[in-house]
């Protein structure tokens, strides 16, 4: 069992940077998959970043490609999202999400999820 909480959204400017954090309880966090998920209103939970167990793989979806930079510290059991140059568009509420298998960009695949954290982007 895995219990996630996220931290660290809020208002920006376009242009701007944010970090998340999802911090997370149990004792064998190195070895779950993490992913960050976002949410728009109106729209689909869609899939922005994963990272496996020991950090030696790293995913993103194209939208946020040279801009989010996802990174782990097993020490602390917590998962970051950097999110620089930021853009109206990436307006969401974030989830981080845990998995046992592989890391993935399907959220099926993610059993254990966060509450969110809120991400608002003004032009």
């Amino acid at each position: 069992q895995v219990q996630l909480v996220e931290s660290g959204g809020g208002l920006v400017q376009a242009g701007g940077s944010l970090r998340l954090s999802c911090a997370a309880s149990g004792r064998t966090f190195s070895s779950y998959s993490m992913g960050w998920f976002r949410q728009a209103p109106g729209k689909e939970r869609e899939f922005v970043a994963a990272v496996t167990g020991s950090g030696g793989s790293i995913y993103y979806a194209e939208s946020v490609k040279g801009r989010f930079t996802i990174s782990r510290d097993n020490a602390k059991k917590t998962v970051y999202l950097q999110m620089n140059n930021l853009k109206p568009e990436d307006t969401a509420v974030y989830y981080c999400a845990a998995s046992p298998s592989i890391a993935t960009g399907f959220l099926g695949q993610y059993p254990y999820w966060g509450q969110g954290t809120q991400v608002t982007v003004s032009s």
